[in-house]
């Protein structure tokens, strides 16, 4: 059996489009997101109406066009892992996100979207690519990069609801939490080196 150790990973390049729709598959990875959520400046009823096929027209384009940072991870040729990356700017739907506020310095990135193909969870891949996408986005400017795992109220958590990763994925990392209200959603930040 392959491990996450055999997996190999590279960033996302403009063609590869259908790879990514070969990985998400039909759902778009998970209820028609295509990882549009955070590029959607509405939920609700603006969401319900461009879940699917929309988002996925506007997600190949955004890929095509060089406009999605994001790390992928194979098995041989196959997809099998996703975390997308980008300057918070990239995120119109953050801005509205009141449980998120924060103030962010220039430079702020955040990673967004963890997707690993079933069959292949709980190997370690969502740390490498969560550590492939760090080194991504230092290299490429960013100042500060920001995670909002969801905690886990189940063990194992289903993947629909973990896919902006969990606590433990940011700490082994080297990412820190910013001091929150008790219930409050977490934020995790890692500072560029010095």
């Amino acid at each position: 059996m392959t491990t996450g150790a055999d997996v190999v990973l590279r960033p996302l390049r403009p063609e590869d489009g259908a790879i990514v729709a070969t990985l998400f598959g039909a759902n778009g990875a998970c209820g028609g997101c295509w990882c549009m959520h955070w590029r959607v400046p509405h939920g609700g009823r603006h969401w319900q109406a461009v879940k699917g096929a929309p988002n996925r027209a506007r997600f190949l384009a955004l890929v095509a066009a060089g406009r999605v940072r994001a790390v992928l991870a194979f098995a041989g040729d196959v997809p099998v892992g996703w975390c997308c990356i980008g300057p918070v700017e990239d995120f119109p739907r953050l801005e509205g996100a009141r449980s998120l506020r924060r103030e962010r310095p220039p430079g702020t990135w955040a990673v967004v979207c963890f997707f690993i193909k079933a069959g292949w969870r709980r190997r370690g891949i969502a740390g490498r690519l969560l550590a492939a996408a760090v080194d991504h986005a230092f290299a490429a400017g960013a100042a500060e990069i920001e995670g909002w795992p969801a905690v886990p109220r189940t063990d194992p958590m289903p993947g629909a609801f973990a896919w902006t990763g969990v606590p433990a994925l940011f700490a082994a990392a080297g990412f820190s939490p910013l001091p929150r209200a008790p219930r409050a959603r977490p934020i995790y930040v890692r500072r560029r080196p010095p």
